[in-house]
């Protein structure tokens, strides 16, 4: 076991210890300690995984907010959320930047990919590039989903039209204005495009009507970061709990678990662990 773990292990413990104590005097029992996420950390299973785990091993209890990903930053910008778990790189980097978080520490990532009508009317399977992807869906007028939430998912949408030269309007182009499921939801009734992260699209099942039409784009790549919530953001935060989250969900054991997460269910983990990426990689982050 290397001193990092033991480290890991032994800051752990102590919180537990304190998590306990202040149970018995009555003091961390003031409220669950409140995570804002994403609708695709909710909407894949993963949280329901988690949560009971982190209940039972720190003694805190947790309350999930799973909104967009920018509702989540905003809830943690105004101190109405003690940790945040996002996937929205530079809204992420400007909370930062106020002050009223620590910093952020990557917890996992996966892909988004683009779906689809099985036949495939835009031919975007055979673009080369996801700028053709774009291009071949607003010049064939395909219609096209967007989540229209302010999420990661609907940034990272908006940020590839605009490096396809297309500002995306008329009857094709519709926003659901709901979460990653629900959005799937309308596009597969629809049959129509849309953006989704992959780990929603495997949990969500939803085989009929869509396929996934273009992924393995490096521009595709989905990081997940947590956020402890600082008293800087007002005095309703509970810093000891939203700390000890942010230090929980990145230990050895729990990335494991994230790792494992999906594949007895789907073939295949729907998210895959920091701690499986080189450090150089993750720079994009």
């Amino acid at each position: 076991m290397g001193r990092r773990t033991v480290g890991r292990m032994l800051g752990l413990v102590a919180m537990i210890a304190l998590a306990v104590a202040c149970t018995a005097d009555g003091q961390a029992d003031d409220g669950p300690v409140i995570l804002a996420t994403t609708t695709s950390t909710h909407d894949s299973g993963l949280l329901d995984d988690l949560v009971p785990l982190f209940e039972e091993e720190t003694g805190f209890r947790l309350d999930v907010i799973a909104v967009g990903s920018g509702q989540a930053i905003e809830l943690g910008r105004r101190g109405e959320a003690d940790v945040v778990l996002a996937h929205s790189p530079e809204a992420e980097r400007e909370l930062v930047a106020t002050g009223v978080t620590g910093d952020r520490a990557l917890v996992m990532y996966n892909g988004f990919v683009v779906l689809g009508p099985v036949d495939d009317p835009a031919q975007v399977g055979a673009a080369t590039s996801i700028t053709e992807v774009m291009q071949r869906i607003e010049t064939g007028e395909a219609e096209f989903i967007s989540r229209g939430d302010d999420s990661g998912t609907h940034a990272l949408e908006l940020a590839l039209w605009e490096r396809a030269g297309i500002e995306p309007s008329g009857s094709w182009y519709r926003e659901a204005g709901q979460g990653m499921g629900a959005t799937l939801q309308v596009a597969a009734e629809a049959e129509a495009y849309t953006l989704s992260d992959r780990g929603t699209w495997l949990a969500t099942q939803l085989q009929e009507g869509l396929a996934v039409v273009y992924e393995d784009d490096p521009a595709l790549f989905n990081h997940y970061h947590v956020m402890p919530v600082t008293d800087a953001a007002g005095e309703r935060v509970r810093e000891d709990g939203g700390q000890a989250f942010a230090e929980w969900i990145v230990e050895d054991e729990v990335q494991e678990r994230i790792g494992a997460f999906g594949i007895d269910l789907y073939g295949q983990p729907l998210f895959v662990p920091a701690a499986d990426r080189d450090a150089d990689e993750l720079r994009g982050g």
